[in-house]
């Protein structure tokens, strides 16, 4: 509302694509939050949207640069789980443990309260706190059999703590927990019980691209003058026997109507020549 109506059109267009794209491609999402930033620096919201479209692509100094911004430009904390993210991102975890907390923790919803524990569950991970990972995650929202919004995600977080911890049966359970949760399929809790169970998927489709088409129909041409070669000694041998026919009749020569087959022309010429031949030699 700050903005003139033009302007203000133009950054929400560029706001819009952010919000599409961040998922499915972030860099382009940060491209469209550069457009919105230059256009007007100056709201919140913008500094907001900047800020996660920097952080979906891995910029966390960035990221928590702008975040900052929003929060003194807009007063709330919501954005303080994101923020101590972005320093495990750099490689600060103590300052996410120590964000962690702080008093501003304390004015977070549930859901920024249950976001603000997975954060320092993962920063003690990162320092190869295991087992005080674990406790951290251990809490009233995880104990609840109720589902929301961030069940899903603080049940597969415990699993996977648990795994790493070497406690295979209990990450086999909540792992089991973290399936009946994610209705969305948000995680892949299916995926990792599967392997627990020693399950592997194999992917049948055939990558055309690896296809070599050239051989395939040079063994099809093989095949194929195969069968003609086949084809001509059979037609051979059929000739030869049908000449055979020609030449004797099977017949028993006590048989009253046992005849001879008169000789052909082109056989009499045959044995014409052979005379020829013999009287020559002689």
């Amino acid at each position: 509302m700050s903005l003139p109506k033009g302007l203000a059109e133009e950054v929400s267009k560029n706001l819009v694509m952010v919000a599409r794209l961040i998922d499915e491609d972030p860099e382009q999402a940060y491209a469209y939050s550069r457009i919105a930033l230059r256009l007007a620096s100056r709201v919140a919201a913008v500094r907001e949207a900047a800020g996660f479209a920097a952080y979906a692509t891995q910029k966390y100094s960035e990221a928590l640069a702008e975040f900052r911004a929003a929060k003194r430009m807009t007063g709330s904390v919501e954005l303080w789980p994101v923020m101590a993210d972005c320093e495990r991102g750099l490689g600060r975890p103590e300052r996410a443990l120590a964000m962690a907390g702080e008093p501003e923790v304390q004015k977070l919803d549930k859901a920024g309260q249950v976001e603000m524990r997975l954060v320092a569950a993962g920063a003690r991970r990162d320092q190869g706190q295991l087992e005080a990972a674990i406790v951290t995650l251990q809490s009233p929202e995880l104990a609840s059999n109720s589902v929301q919004p961030w069940t899903a995600r603080l049940r597969y977080a415990y699993a996977d703590a648990l795994l790493a911890a070497g406690r295979e049966d209990e990450a086999r359970e909540w792992f089991g927990k973290t399936l009946e949760a994610d209705k969305d399929g948000a995680t892949d809790a299916s995926d990792r019980l599967a392997e627990l169970d020693g399950v592997e998927f194999v992917d049948a489709a055939v990558d055309l691209a690896d296809v070599d088409v050239d051989a395939d129909l040079d063994v099809e041409d093989e095949i194929a003058d195969e069968d003609d070669d086949e084809d001509d000694e059979d037609a051979a041998e059929i000739a030869a026997a049908e000449r055979a026919s020609d030449v004797a009749e099977y017949y028993d020569e006590d048989d009253e109507e046992y005849e001879p087959l008169e000789q052909s022309a082109a056989d009499s010429d045959v044995e014409d020549a052979a005379q020829d031949s013999g009287r020559d030699k002689a």
